[in-house]
């Protein structure tokens, strides 16, 4: 357990990483493991979590936007691992939506049950145990587009967005539990080498959870992860430079079909 003064020690951690089986979610629950804490990856496709079985992960299926399947999955893995401290709401779409056209509306329900519903059914899936606990963390995934929008994509960043407040707010509810909240906040990050080459600009993954490893050791852990790269996306209103910023995003509108 670590006071309000001390960093996140992840090195006899019990984590539990829903949505960790590709992209960013992997690369850390692969950190986490490294520096000594069990780890139990949550996903959807049963091939994949076999997959990470054979690399010594625990596994667990988990569709967040299904009720049923986030309760069987906490009570197989609070069965298994009743030592279960940390617990990170990673599982997100990102899709790109016309506004022009009525029929985005899928789009955006799809977006909204798994980034937002899906991240409060985890929540509060695991909220009573680790506040039974006095202890524990969880951490949530927002983004930098929830807080500078990329306007293709407007469903995915007011998603994000209503993930930092209610971060915020669970942060303020469950003061004094010793359940402490953290906000993990990426900015565009590369997971393969075909997208290196396609976003060079975006950070690689190795170098960002290198990042997010020394912010969660930081003393204290600070409730917003913030790496260097998305710190332009956090602070664009206080800086001023939040319009400029939008219209040059705007330019990207051009992806969409008969822009």
């Amino acid at each position: 357990m670590e006071t309000e003064d001390q960093g996140m020690d992840i090195t006899s951690r019990t984590v539990l990483m829903v949505g960790g089986t590709s992209g960013i979610g992997l690369e850390l629950a692969r950190r986490f493991r490294a520096a000594g804490s069990t780890v139990v990856i949550g996903g959807r496709r049963a091939q994949r979590l076999a997959e990470l079985a054979s690399e010594g992960f625990g596994t667990v299926e988990i569709d967040v936007t299904d009720p049923a399947s986030v309760t069987r999955a906490r009570d197989a893995v609070l069965a298994g691992h009743p030592d279960l401290d940390v617990v990170v709401t990673m599982s997100g779409v990102l899709l790109i939506e016309d506004l022009r056209d009525p029929a985005h509306f899928e789009t955006a329900t799809t977006t909204i049950e798994t980034n937002l519903y899906g991240t409060i059914r985890v929540l509060d899936a695991f909220t009573p145990h680790l506040i039974g606990r006095g202890a524990g963390t969880f951490v949530t995934v927002s983004s930098g587009i929830g807080f500078l929008p990329f306007p293709p994509m407007p469903t995915y960043a007011a998603s994000k967005a209503a993930v930092h407040a209610y971060s915020e707010a669970l942060r303020a509810q469950l003061d004094g539990t010793g359940v402490d909240v953290v906000e993990l906040v990426p900015p565009l990050v590369t997971t393969t080498p075909e997208q290196e080459q396609q976003m060079p600009q975006a950070l690689r993954v190795n170098d960002f959870a290198d990042e997010v490893i020394e912010l969660l050791a930081a003393e204290p852990t600070p409730p917003e992860a913030l790496v260097k790269g998305v710190l332009r996306h956090r602070w664009a209103e206080r800086d001023g430079t939040y319009a400029d910023l939008v219209a040059q995003r705007s330019q990207a509108l051009s992806m969409l079909p008969g822009r």
